[in-house]
């Protein structure tokens, strides 16, 4: 059989994600912070991307413009009046960013002070106290051994491996470093962190260092009665020794834990104005960008591998910006339909939170389920009755006796009310709840489902939550 060539023509359908669909979508799921250094990053890097020096004429109201007459009025204007802030159920008005002053001969990183840790905290104290160089290296592998709690995660052999000093010279330096501040660090576990303490306070009661060495468990569990008896004394006694290891700290790390605070910047206020809700998009910090008119015009004359690249950098440009402007406006769109069905949410808190999937808000905004899902993920919203993240408004549902429908982020909020309200001395049950909840919303509630939604909120069950004094 010979070899040849042939022509043939085939037609066929396939599905392409273009480079700029996939930054469209990128944009979408980014977090407010991350959509800030991305489009940082692209001003870096595109030359024919700045930021607009002149804020809008608020006056006028900007157009609204279809995808192709967006991209036409870029290339032909080399600007885009107002993309951001249309997407407003209010007229923004246009405020200019403060500005830092650097104090008087100092510069802004001069003025700021790093958090101490606890490894500094206490190489400090070392170099300051008697330590020999042999204790000093030797704490400084104990410290490095430490975990956030303060607590030391290696043996006497594992730290021998690691400096040549004798079992007598770590142990010895261990209990020297237990009574620096804070007083208890570096202990093996929390009777030995407890009884250090003990000792540098002086608290030497037999029935107290007892209590600690034999009886955290039961003190954990709430046995006092068994407690008070086998000691021979009574309850308000025993409430006096409670009340002693109180002033004690289990965990004397935390306080220089390098865990540090998130803070969280809302991508969107919703305000309550007479009575309306008023939607408004947090632009602060957010560029406004424009095509260049200079390398605009250098494209005219340029060469045919100059035009390539610059054509190449234009396009780039219009897409990020017609991609921010698809963005915005579906971020606007989701939380306008959010506030439509969550509406007694915001009006009485989240109590009155109804049940609510993505597929309700995609077919009201008339997209994907997936767009829905990307434009909520990282994103935060500033309600009346504070700050949360869009996913919050999706919950599941609870049948009421009447056919209707509760949330379970409402069901929850009244779980965690009650119990905060209750007798601890007679703390509610699982069953109990369920009850109270039952009466009072008429809704169908197993127990387990009761202790899910406890257990899923960090809040012991009542057995622990008892209080005897």
């Amino acid at each position: 059989m010979g070899l040849e060539l042939r022509q043939q023509l085939k037609l066929s359908q396939q599905l392409v994600m273009t480079p700029q669909l996939q930054q469209a979508i990128k944009l979408l799921q980014l977090s407010r912070l991350e959509l800030l250094e991305t489009v940082q990053q692209e001003l870096m890097e595109n030359p024919f991307l700045e930021e607009k020096e002149t804020e809008a004429d608020v006056s006028e109201p900007a157009e609204v413009l279809t995808e192709s007459q967006a991209e036409e009025e870029l290339v032909r204007n080399a600007d885009w009046e107002n993309y951001l802030g249309e997407f407003s159920s209010t007229s923004k008005q246009a405020t200019g960013r403060d500005s830092e002053i650097p104090e008087e001969g100092m510069s802004f990183e001069a003025r700021l002070a790093s958090k101490p840790s606890l490894e500094g905290h206490i190489n400090w104290q070392m170099r300051l106290s008697n330590f020999s160089e042999l204790e000093i290296a030797i704490g400084e592998i104990v410290l490095g051994n430490v975990d956030s709690n303060g607590y030391l995660q290696a043996s006497i052999e594992e730290l021998q491996s690691m400096v040549q000093a004798s079992d007598a010279e770590i142990e010895s330096t261990i209990k020297r470093i237990q009574r620096l501040d804070p007083v208890g660090i570096a202990a093996r576990d929390p009777q030995e962190c407890l009884l250090v303490q003990m000792d540098v306070l002086g608290y030497d009661d037999p029935i107290l260092v007892s209590l600690v060495t034999d009886h955290l468990e039961d003190l954990e569990k709430n046995r006092y009665k068994p407690l008070a008896r086998k000691f021979k004394i009574s309850m308000e006694e025993l409430k006096e020794y409670l009340d002693m290891m109180q002033t004690l700290d289990p965990m004397p790390g935390t306080n220089f834990s390098s865990t540090e605070p998130h803070y969280v910047s809302p991508d969107v206020f919703v305000y309550k104005y007479g009575e309306d809700f008023v939607i408004i998009l947090n632009e602060d910090g957010l560029p406004r960008l424009q095509m260049n008119a200079f390398y605009m015009d250098s494209m005219k004359g340029a060469a045919n591998k100059e035009k390539e690249y610059f054509q190449e950098k234009m396009r780039s440009a219009a897409w990020l910006m017609k991609s921010l402007y698809q963005r915005q406006r579906t971020l606007y769109k989701v939380v306008e339909s959010i506030v439509g069905f969550q509406r007694n949410f915001f009006e009485e808190g989240v109590t009155k939170l109804k049940p609510l999937i993505l597929k309700e808000v995609a077919e009201d905004i008339e997209m994907h389920e997936s767009t829905v899902s990307r434009i909520t993920t990282s994103k935060y919203v500033s309600t009346p009755h504070g700050i949360f993240e869009l996913k919050f408004f999706f919950n599941s549902a609870l049948d009421l006796n009447d056919g209707s429908q509760v949330g379970s982020e409402s069901v929850k909020a009244l779980i965690k009310r009650m119990i905060a309200d209750e007798d601890t001395k007679k703390p509610l049950s699982d069953e109990r709840i369920g009850e109270i909840l039952q009466d009072e919303l008429d809704v169908n509630i197993a127990r387990r489902t009761v202790a899910k939604y406890r257990s899923a909120m960090g809040i012991p069950s009542s057995s622990k939550r008892k209080q005897y004094f």
